[in-house]
Parts: structure tokens; C-alpha cells; sequence
């Protein structure tokens, strides 16, 4: 008889803390917090102001550290460390996508895209047969040479998406990526999502709204810096 295969943990939270100190108060935000989250699944984090959730955003995101506690991306243990070879790491494994699209106004849809590969110190021209590919999946072939300012937001989030995609990451974050779209538009968002999701993409998706949190296969509720609840909704079927 063969032995399963051993679980590919993307992420994993091992009793993660995150406390801060505001005046004279300690602030728990994240208060022992365990979970694993396994290669191709789609996980959406919900919870109200307070909750934690951003918290936790940072800390999977390595945009912050716990206070105790082990975090693991992709199987490295981020305690272990210092700053550049965390954010190197963040550049290689992650891909990131935010409400208010954060692209940079001086450049085209092209090079928006490209900007990930600058951090890896890869040469444009090495990524840009695979930045045009993604534009064209994202419906933009004919915008390439458009700045953000000329884009309408449904189009702008696409380049986004395609900028989060362009390092071929372990993990693709999104945090509210629907929340500043029309509700046909944040549709469209989502079934590019639900793409990435049935091929193998690993994603979070941070959100407060029930609807787009139900496209996940994972839905993890906080509130006051525990986990509430944590519904699997279906399997991920893994090629």
C-alpha cells in the first residue's frame, strides 16, 4: 500500500499572537491563532472592525510579525528572518491585491504589471511576454499602453489582479478587491477568482460582504482577535 501524500501547507499559523500597546493598554489583535491553510485552496477571512482580520492580513502577508508564535509561508519559518530576506521572500511567494488598486499613475498597464519583477531584480524584457499574456487574459490587449487614470476601476483591479499573478506566487492575497466596484464588475472580479481558484491558485480573500465570501472553499470568521468560526464549504479537487 502506498503512503498518502505528505500536505502541502502554503501557510500555517501555529499559536500566533500579535499584541500591541496603545497608551497604557495592551491590545491582543491576534490571540493565539492556529490554522493551515494547504496548496490550491481558496480561503475568505471575514470578521467587523476590531476583529483582527487585517492583523492577520499583515502577518500572512509578512507586512508584519507575530509577538509569539510561528508563522510558516510556503514551509519557511518567518521568525528566522531579518527584514530583507522577508520581504525578499514576500516578493517571490506573494501576490497582492487591494481595494483601492494601488497602481502607480506614471506608468502604462505593461509596465504596472511588471513592477513585482523589479523587486526580483529579473529583467523587463524576461517578463514581458508573460505580462502581455496576462493583460490579454485579463481583457486588456487593447490597453496596454493606457495609464490608470485612463481605465475604469473594473479594469484597473484587472491589471492589479494581472500584477499579483506576474511572479507566478505561492500565494495571491486580496484584501476588499470588490469593495470599490459596481456590483455586474465585481462579478466579473469574482468569476476571475473562481479561474484562479479551479486552476490550483492558493488565495485569501479578505472581505465583509457574505456573497463574495461564499465563492470560497474555506470561510474564517474572526472576532476579538480568536477565531470565531472556520466553515469548510467543499473539497478542492487537485490535479
Amino acid at each position: 500500500m502506498s503512503s498518502p501524500e505528505p500536505i502541502d501547507n502554503v501557510v500555517e499559523l501555529q499559536n500566533v499572537r500579535r499584541t500591541y500597546t496603545m497608551g497604557e493598554e495592551l491590545v491582543h489583535a491576534l490571540d493565539g491563532v492556529s490554522f493551515a491553510i494547504e496548496r490550491g485552496e481558496y480561503w475568505s477571512v471575514m470578521g467587523a472592525s476590531g476583529s483582527g482580520k487585517s492583523t492577520l492580513l499583515n502577518v500572512i502577508g509578512c507586512l508584519d510579525r507575530p509577538t509569539n508564535g510561528d508563522y510558516l509561508l510556503a514551509g519557511t519559518k518567518t521568525s528566522s528572518l531579518d527584514d530583507d530576506q522577508l520581504s525578499d521572500l514576500r516578493s517571490q511567494k506573494l501576490g497582492f491585491i487591494f481595494q483601492s488598486y494601488n497602481l502607480i499613475p506614471q506608468l502604462d498597464v505593461l509596465d504596472n504589471i511588471l513592477v513585482p519583477l523589479y523587486y526580483q531584480d529579473e529583467p523587463p524584457a524576461d517578463g514581458e511576454e508573460r505580462a502581455r499574456a496576462l493583460a490579454e487574459r485579463m481583457g486588456l490587449g487593447d490597453r496596454m499602453g493606457h495609464r490608470p487614470t485612463e481605465l475604469s476601476g473594473g479594469q484597473q483591479q484587472r491589471v492589479a489582479i494581472a500584477r499579483s499573478l506576474v511572479n507566478d506566487p505561492e500565494l495571491i492575497m486580496a484584501d476588499e478587491a470588490t469593495g470599490n466596484l459596481d456590483s455586474q464588475t465585481a462579478g466579473e472580479i469574482l468569476d476571475l477568482f473562481d479561474e484562479l481558484s479551479a486552476e490550483g491558485k492558493t488565495i485569501v480573500f479578505v472581505t465583509h460582504e457574505a456573497h463574495v465570501a461564499e465563492r470560497a472553499s474555506h470561510i474564517l470568521q474572526m472576532k476579538d482577535g480568536h477565531i470565531e468560526d472556520l466553515v469548510q464549504q467543499r473539497e478542492i479537487v487537485r490535479s
